[in-house]
């Protein structure tokens, strides 16, 4: 054996005394099998300098020119600014720090950056460390786990595959929930992997725990995995059927308690003493969970939301999320996001299950393609079909999966081609698909660095062809070709993520990588007028808007000035405004999926006598509030949550805050109800305008409620 070959097949599972014993070799299987595993022994000595070193590129990348993406998503950050100031927000998740409504997520993913926001102030860096500190742990913790059964080069390369993932670039710099979630599922697999080795009932339990966690940072998303870690610690954990049985009921009592902890005091607490829970219809976490971030994602039944093909028609998912199917982890939307090394990771992981054969029932090297390949494959597959509402960053979740399966893959053909030629012509062949794949990929951004296409296709083969003719080279060249291989393998992800990181990002539907020419699933869209487009050069599907409240479908033949036809307006009034700044025609600010900072004329108006109101401002969408609330740091009523579609407030509510004297200022536009939810938004909006007089300031239609107030 080489040092090469010994490297990458040598397992480290943890230092003798405080390991047990390694499981008993397998029976004799077929001679492409790899050999049982090997007792632990210490890592090479580059192996710490090596994970540091990635560690730090990891931070490099996730923290350079972070704060050049402001406020990233504005519907989080208005909330993390919300829970610095008042501890219930933070509790709840509350849009403002008045409370009149929660964001549409349990709400973990806010507690890291409120509670950063507290310690050094509200800022863009404040809100975005704590994620890109969570991308490098998961970088970490990944390494750990498949390192303990598949040595350390197996570690390194799953590290550096999530590392350099684009949208693992895109999720770690930027404030959604992905980034909490994906690094709570990767301690949760390394907690499964812990309980395999030693049928841990303490490790088990922590997984379970780990994915309630989840729970309270992505909802149901997080219970994608719960099937696969059950399963590969029933089949693999060495002790009797029914002790893993009970094993694993205790662990899903632990997801039930660190999941539904939180849940039982929203549902306890009576409705007039907590806020209303944005995105459901009837305040309720429960119906949120099964509904809007529940089943209606499967379904495309989510009511009140803006897409889904349950309710806009058609086989795809709805204008924000493209064509389902098989393919959709490779087509123009998701493709450059995600599915450079995904080709790869699935025939490693058909190769690697051969290569296991017919071993014992707890054989780690089967286990962890299990756990990892029934991962990618089951939260593949649902991102794949599901109709309701999906975004192409949805799928940070399989960067784990792919690097871990890349790394455990390709030692584990290294290690069997000296006893079978078909592992090398395997290895050289994920390889060059591969290559091949990014070249595709590349193609999709032909103006691009046009030359990096060609470079990465040309040495990729080469690549290819020279490792088929490993065993006939000099052993000192082994080295030099994996080397080779793996920076033709990851040139086209980390030219992506470097563009991702150079490049600032806001709003909700952010994109990693280049401008894609189509946007939304395979061929090209039609824009917004004006070439407005979504975030990332996308489009509605078809080149067609959806619905909008009052029948109308788009813009050309609009008017009385609102953009719409047949003159329909949006909830808020006047006509929302849409990612990058761009309106259709008419009044407000902000929009369903991006906000601005107002100018500072409007900034000075709401902020006169902010202290004698609750509410500086009230407007129609969370969105459309955020802009407004951070540039003040005073609370803003989002009315009707994010999608101006929550009966929150009702009218009724509304004309008794302003009779109170409780809010300043109605400021016009905003929404965006095109799947079902209440009219109480629209209701409002109409209320306002027949009883207030209007002015505009900057272009903002704005409504002073103080002579509404009575008593």
């Amino acid at each position: 054996m080489d040092r090469t070959e010994s490297l990458l097949t040598a397992p480290t599972t943890g230092s003798p005394a405080t390991d047990p014993a390694p499981a008993p070799a397998p029976e004799p299987v077929a001679i492409a099998a790899p050999p049982p595993a090997e007792p632990p022994r210490r890592d090479p000595r580059w192996t710490r300098p090596a994970l540091l070193g990635l560690l730090l590129a990891t931070a490099l990348l996730y923290l350079w020119g972070l704060g050049a993406s402001g406020w990233g998503n504005a519907f989080y950050s208005a909330a993390v600014q919300a829970g610095s100031e008042s501890w219930k927000a933070f509790f709840y998740g509350s849009s403002d720090a008045a409370n009149s409504i929660t964001i549409d997520k349990t709400p973990a993913s806010l507690w890291l950056m409120a509670l950063s926001v507290r310690v050094f102030g509200l800022s863009s860096w404040s809100i975005l460390v704590p994620q890109a500190l969570l991308g490098v742990a998961s970088v970490g913790v990944l390494y750990a786990a498949v390192r303990r059964w598949y040595g350390p080069i197996a570690g390194l390369l799953a590290g550096a595959v999530l590392a350099v993932t684009p949208v693992a670039t895109l999720m770690f710099r930027f404030n959604n929930p992905d980034a909490l979630l994906v690094f709570l599922l990767v301690a949760a697999a390394y907690a499964t992997v812990r309980a395999v080795e030693t049928a841990s009932t303490r490790w088990i339990t922590l997984t379970g725990a780990l994915v309630g966690l989840g729970f309270l940072t992505k909802m149901l998303q997080a219970f994608l995995v719960i099937p696969v870690f059950a399963g590969v610690y029933l089949l693999a954990a060495p002790t009797g059927f029914w002790r893993r049985i009970r094993q694993l009921l205790l662990s899903g009592l632990a997801v039930v308690v660190a999941a539904g902890w939180w849940v039982a005091i929203v549902e306890l607490v009576p409705a007039s003493a907590r806020p209303y829970v944005g995105g459901s219809q009837h305040n309720s976490i429960l119906e949120l969970t099964l509904g809007y971030n529940g089943l209606g994602r499967i379904t495309g039944d989510e009511e009140g939301s803006v897409g889904g093909a349950g309710r806009m028609g058609g086989g795809g998912g709805g204008p924000f999320s493209g064509q389902t199917g098989l393919l959709r982890m490779f087509d123009t939307e998701v493709g450059g996001q995600i599915s450079w090394l995904l080709p790869a990771a699935l025939i490693l992981l058909v190769a690697g299950l051969w290569l296991a054969g017919r071993g014992a029932r707890t054989d780690r090297a089967r286990a962890g393609l299990l756990l990892w390949g029934g991962w990618l494959l089951v939260t593949g597959l649902i991102f794949s079909f599901m109709s309701g509402i999906f975004h192409a960053y949805y799928t940070v979740a399989l960067a784990p999966a792919v690097g871990a399966l890349v790394g455990i893959g390709t030692t584990l053909l290294w290690r069997a081609r000296r006893r079978g030629f078909a592992a090398t012509v395997i290895l050289a062949g994920a390889l060059a698909v591969t290559a091949w794949w990014s070249w595709h990929l590349l193609g999709r951004s032909a103006d691009w660095h046009p030359w990096l296409r060609t470079a990465l296709l040309v040495v990729g083969l080469a690549a290819a062809a020279l490792l088929v003719l490993a065993d006939r080279l000099p052993r000192r060249v082994a080295p030099v070709l994996l080397a080779l291989g793996a920076a033709a393998a990851l040139a086209g992800p980390v030219a992506y993520s470097l563009q991702t990181a150079a490049t600032a990002h806001t709003g909700s539907i952010p994109s990693a990588g280049p401008f894609v020419q189509g946007g939304f699933g395979p061929g090209g869209r039609g824009g917004f007028p004006g070439g407005g487009r979504l975030p990332g050069g996308m489009e509605f599907p078809g080149g067609q808007f959806p619905a909008f409240p009052g029948g109308g479908t788009g813009f050309p033949g609009s008017q009385n000035g609102t953009g719409f036809p047949g003159g329909a307006t949006a909830p808020g009034g006047g006509s929302p405004q849409f990612p990058g700044g761009g309106r259709s025609q008419g009044g407000g600010m902000g929009g369903l999926l991006d906000a601005r900072e107002p100018s500072a004329e409007l900034k000075a108006l709401l902020e006169a006598d902010a202290d004698d109101y609750t509410w500086v401002a009230a407007t129609v969408g969370s969105n459309n509030a955020s802009g407004y609330q951070l540039a003040t740091r005073e609370p803003v009523m989002p009315i009707g949550g994010f999608n101006g579609s929550d009966p929150s407030p009702t009218l009724t509510h509304f004309q008794r805050y302003v009779a109170e004297g409780r809010i300043h200022y109605f400021i016009g536009g905003g929404g965006f109800r095109a799947n079902g939810g209440s009219n109480a938004s629209a209701e409002i909006a109409g209320w306002v305008a027949e009883n207030f007089t209007a002015q505009t300031v900057d272009g903002v239609t704005v409504y002073d409620l103080s002579s509404g107030k009575q008593g």
